[in-house]
């Protein structure tokens, strides 16, 4: 539920934001597990499993921390360590030891389906290989995760999650690793859309489709579910069992958009070390979009970053209100008070065509750069622009131009309105919650990209569960340069950001201290 409102809160849409505790999901991470282990690349094998030596009761992975024996990180986990992003086993842990108690876990042999990922080794190198839109970061990480694969346990001694759909497993001790069904959630969530929109056959145009593009976001700790076992996955499905009836393929990932690490004041985030920060908690006193700007202009995208209050107060500041936010109230306001609409322009002089015209051809750098998941680019590039915007304002000068020639004032500020026009649609899926905004300050209607709800979905038995999702078909943004008609009624220009006080900056740093 948290999760849900804070995702709404901060302006990201979803077709289907749903969860993978649903009938549905468990349907289809059954028929995959299944269909794998007809397939014969589920095998089985003996292993040491972690029991907690104080209760007797298994371990989860992520439940045990010790010493990476690759990196020598003191916090890696039973699964996975962090720092240098290698799938671990609880035995490789140098010094392991329970989260819960700090006791040193007891291994036991036990019975568990391994993915057999030596078997897909040949088709996933050159599908690797062929990714050269991949970030260097998930490329080379993935070459390297395949020159040394081995089998990898999909069950778990457990007694929640979905059931080991095979004779001999039974639910009460043995359940499918969290892992092996949480990547099919994307594959489960697109077909509880189709079944939700009276469509159910829709997810194929998506999943069977060789022309479709998937594109998956993520940290880079989770790199090798998405690039070596979610794509082993599928093709060990192949045309499949149940699901797929036999026809086409489903589809392998695109692009796997995966960022580096943030830190918090030069410390690792962590929750139970209170260095952290919460979306509702830092919403409930800034405004979602300059959140957004922040962590997309200064985010970990090829590289690790930090997040520091005082550069979140410069970059609001001295970037997003001092450039964007300057350009757009001085033209609003130059606007409405001398036309109350979008005046009539004359005939446009060389100057006039070239401001437009560079701020138009953003479609397509911006585009291609959100395209290529760069959108640390595509930000900065559209900041570019604005910062042009301003230079054509500050040279023309439309409020002394007036005074003396007020049709040339009047192209001037349809020049400017028609960029500030533009670049709001080029903002908007950085800033959607102030373009919206400026959107109607520029006297339109209808929402460019919004709104998002919750939505209430059955399931059989009476069960039920919320999705976040949206009426996607009512946006009526394009990704076209401004037609902004003459004539149209300007509202009342309000500042779209406003400026933060330096005295934030002690006040965050105490609220981290005191958490």
């Amino acid at each position: 539920k948290l999760t849900r409102e804070d995702l709404r809160n901060l302006g990201i849409s979803y077709d289907n934001f749903t969860r993978t505790t649903t009938k549905n999901h468990a349907r289809v991470t059954t028929d995959v597990f299944l269909t794998l282990y007809e397939h014969g690349y589920l095998i089985e094998k003996t292993t040491l499993g972690a029991f907690s030596p104080s209760t007797g009761n298994t371990l989860p992975d992520r439940y045990i921390e010790g010493t990476c024996p690759i990196c020598g990180y003191t916090e890696a986990r039973g699964d996975q360590c962090d720092n240098c992003g290698n799938q671990l086993d609880p035995t490789d842990l140098i010094n392991p030891r329970s989260i819960i108690d700090g006791s040193t876990p007891e291994f036991r042999e036990t019975k568990h389906l391994f993915l057999d990922l030596a078997k897909f080794a040949d088709r996933l190198r050159p599908w690797i290989e062929s990714k050269a839109s991949w970030r260097t970061n998930v490329r080379n990480f993935s070459l390297s995760l395949v020159d040394d694969l081995k089998p990898r346990a999909m069950t778990r001694d457990i007694d929640w999650g979905i059931p080991v759909p095979v004779e001999g497993y039974p639910p009460e001790t043995k359940r499918i690793y969290v892992w092996f069904d949480a990547v099919i959630g994307y594959l489960s969530a697109a077909v509880e859309w189709a079944e939700n929109n009276g469509t159910p056959e829709a997810w194929r145009e998506w999943w069977q489709n060789p022309d479709a593009t998937h594109a998956y976001f993520m940290g880079k700790d989770n790199i090798v579910f998405h690039t070596v076992i979610w794509p082993s996955m599928l093709l060990g499905y192949g045309t499949g069992g149940e699901l797929g009836a036999g026809k086409d393929e489903l589809h392998l990932p695109d692009e796997v958009v995966a960022s580096e690490f943030l830190t918090m004041e030069g410390k690792q985030l962590s929750t139970s070390r209170a260095v952290a920060i919460y979306v509702s908690d830092v919403l409930e006193r800034y405004d979602p979009d300059p959140v957004r700007y922040f962590l997309t202009a200064a985010g970990p995208e090829t590289q690790d970053s930090d997040f520091s209050w005082a550069e979140f107060l410069r970059r609001n500041n001295d970037e997003l209100l001092a450039n964007w936010g300057n350009l757009v109230n001085r033209t609003l306001t130059n606007a409405q008070r001398n036309f109350g609409e979008v005046p009539q322009p004359g005939e446009l002089t060389e100057e006039d065509r070239k401001a437009v015209a560079t701020v138009g051809a953003g479609f397509a750098t911006v585009g291609r750069s959100i395209e290529e998941g760069k959108f640390k680019q595509a930000l900065a590039e559209a900041m570019r622009l604005s910062s042009i915007g301003n230079q054509y304002v500050d040279h023309q000068a439309p409020w002394a131009v007036i005074k003396e020639d007020r049709e040339r004032a009047a192209t001037i500020l349809f020049v400017a309105l028609r960029i500030v026009d533009s670049l709001k649609m080029m903002f908007t899926p950085f800033l959607p919650f102030s373009s919206q905004k400026l959107h109607e300050l520029l006297g339109y209607v209808g929402w460019i990209a919004g709104p998002l709800e919750f939505r209430e979905i059955e399931e059989e038995g009476d069960d039920r569960h919320t999705v976040l999702t949206g009426d996607y078909s009512s946006w009526v943004g394009r990704w076209e340069p401004s037609e902004l008609p003459a004539g149209q009624k300007l509202q009342d220009p309000e500042p779209l950001f406003r400026k933060l006080d330096p005295s934030i900056v002690a006040d965050e740093l105490a609220r981290l201290t005191e958490t």
